[in-house]
């Protein structure tokens, strides 16, 4: 594939929004069946949408989420950051199910039965399917930090790593931080949900120091060698913007907590701070990883990326940031949303008795706020390899920005407003 220019690749983007052959669908195959979906985010309200547009509302959808209104993960950084509401990252359900027809229950699911094909509500009563997707994202692995493994010490310490309530608790904690105090993030080994979002946590929380808390500094404790994602760009913004407000710290891995003394374990260190924010280690989201599906690691699901279906589970396909990552492909919303899109196409076409595409090709656009006004982004193409049946990156395409900028920062908030339109209007 030739090198493209970003606004060709976003052009491509949008463009394989609405188009179902790209996905290679059998749209319009009047394929019937009843479709379960568990998680409403960027991957599970997508395949909702487009198993009712695709099959032309032949394929009856249930979406099964626990919260009222999707929340968004990317833009949150920016309601810490102190100049986005929760307001402005939640978008309503009532489209899908007004517009597309999809029958949305707010709940949880605590049991799949693979074999009845059907699943088990927390609020009582079960949800038969034909085939089911699972989109949980990720849940933690606080076991891996003891001090942490406790409802009061999460309350306190928070990761606010799942958009909500501890969006708003993080906020509320850098206000109430006096001038001269410490803000410390602790960051994951990789793989973890959106490689550069610690950073620009970091970058938003040390703006934020810098109009209103000129005294106070950020410091960032990384358990990876070196910056997982847009590196360079990270790095000469530090240097640029917060010389003195931001420290980082490489190999920082935290493996406990004092939650009385907000003080951070590591393997030959210790570290207080004012506000410490811990990420803790990710897995697949508990539906995922407590139903018999093959994992990776013990923590990823493993599958079939023709299909998105969980290897050796028939029936049941997971998307999103529960499954083991291709070569180099984030756990990002807009990822996600990608794996909705390709998992709709292959439903459809099981459905009506079809082969999946053997030749899907996914894409990604990640954007990065620095400070308030400018981003930076990253891109990238994956196509399915026949020799490895992996989806790997296409050599050439995508890249990074040239440098920070305002028109980046406006192109991130249009990305956000048109990916949310494509999943929930």
């Amino acid at each position: 594939m030739m090198l493209m220019k970003r606004r060709d690749f976003l052009k491509l983007g949008a463009a394989a929004g609405t188009m179902a052959s790209l996905y290679g669908c059998a749209a319009g195959s009047k394929a019937g069946g009843h479709v379960v979906v568990v998680g409403g985010g960027y991957g599970g309200a997508t395949v909702a949408k487009y198993l009712r547009m695709w099959s032309q509302g032949s394929a009856q959808v249930t979406l099964v989420e626990r919260n009222p209104s999707f929340i968004s993960c990317p833009i949150s950084n920016l309601v810490i950051g102190g100049t986005k509401t929760m307001e402005d990252i939640t978008v309503s359900y009532d489209n899908l199910q007004s517009k597309w027809g999809v029958r949305v229950i707010q709940d949880d699911v605590v049991a799949l039965d693979a074999v009845k094909r059907s699943v088990k509500l927390a609020k009582g009563g079960s949800v038969s399917y034909d085939r089911i997707v699972l989109s949980p994202g990720v849940d933690f692995m606080f076991d891996q930090i003891p001090g942490l493994d406790n409802a009061a010490a999460q309350q306190k310490i928070l990761h606010a790593w799942k958009a909500g309530p501890q969006t708003v608790a993080l906020r509320q904690q850098l206000e109430s931080m006096k001038d001269g105090g410490v803000f410390a993030i602790a960051i994951p080994k990789a793989p973890y949900r959106c490689p550069p979002g610690p950073y620009e946590r970091a970058c938003l929380v040390a703006d934020y120091f810098k109009k209103n808390k000129p005294k106070s500094r950020v410091v960032i404790l990384d358990a990876n060698e070196d910056v997982q994602s847009k590196k360079g760009l990270f790095v000469k913004a530090w240097a640029d913007l917060y010389k003195d407000q931001i420290e980082y710290r490489p190999n920082s891995e935290v493996k406990d907590v004092d939650v009385a003394s907000n003080t951070a374990i590591l393997e030959f260190d210790k570290f207080k701070a004012d506000v410490l924010n811990v990420i803790p280690p990710h897995r697949a989201g508990n539906i995922a990883s407590q139903s018999g599906l093959k994992l990776i690691n013990n923590r990823w699901v493993d599958i079939n990326w023709l299909s998105m279906e969980s290897t050796g589970t028939p029936g049941v396909h997971v998307i999103g940031d529960a499954i083991f990552p291709a070569p180099t492909m984030p756990k990002s919303g807009h990822m996600a949303n990608q794996h909705g899109k390709l998992a709709a196409a292959a439903i459809i076409n099981l459905l009506a008795g079809e082969e999946p595409n053997p030749a899907p090709v996914v894409m990604n656009t990640c954007y990065s706020f620095v400070d308030a006004k400018n981003a930076i982004h990253v891109a990238s193409i994956h196509q399915y390899d026949t020799a490895t049946k992996l989806v790997q990156p296409v050599k050439g395409a995508g890249g990074v920005s040239a440098a920070r900028n305002e028109l980046e920062g406006k192109a991130a908030l249009g990305w956000a407003r048109n990916i949310w339109a494509d999943m929930l209007a």
